[in-house]
């Protein structure tokens, strides 16, 4: 239980990171995605760019488990093998379907969620920008 826990914290983090590069480099880096094109090169430089973080926590935490993994019937790895087992061979699993599923999907189903946040995001800089005339439009903001 402990090792799906763990892994499915692990894949959502990898997922969320991604999709929200995605979004950072059409509202900050002003990458255009109006086109079939155009989004593709989005999401394809997104999961380039994400590629490097998502491998080093996997690898890391797969490194981490192999002591656990090697020699199961060592005293005190007895209840650990299982969960080092589970949690190793679903970071494979998850590392390979986030690299290849999200951005799939985004492909699919990303464009007019995409579009409403870039829209409502101008929006507001457009009616902050009224309140202060004297002032141009700044770059988006994240946090």
């Amino acid at each position: 239980m402990i090792g799906f826990i763990t892994l499915t914290g692990i894949a959502a983090r990898n997922g969320i990171l991604k999709v929200s590069h995605y979004i950072n480099l059409a509202l900050h880096e002003g990458m255009p995605f109006s086109d079939e094109a155009t989004l593709r090169a989005l999401v394809m430089r997104g999961s380039l760019e994400r590629l490097t973080p998502v491998l080093m926590t996997a690898l890391s935490a797969g490194v981490a488990l192999v002591p656990l993994m090697i020699d199961a019937h060592a005293p005190g790895k007895e209840i650990l093998h299982p969960v080092a087992i589970t949690i190793f061979g679903g970071l494979v699993s998850a590392t390979l379907l986030d690299t290849f599923l999200t951005p799939v999907l985004f492909l699919r189903y990303g464009r007019k969620p995409l579009q409403r946040l870039v829209d409502g995001v101008r929006a507001e800089q457009a009616a902050a920008a009224a309140k202060a005339p004297g002032e141009a439009l700044k770059p988006i903001e994240a946090f």
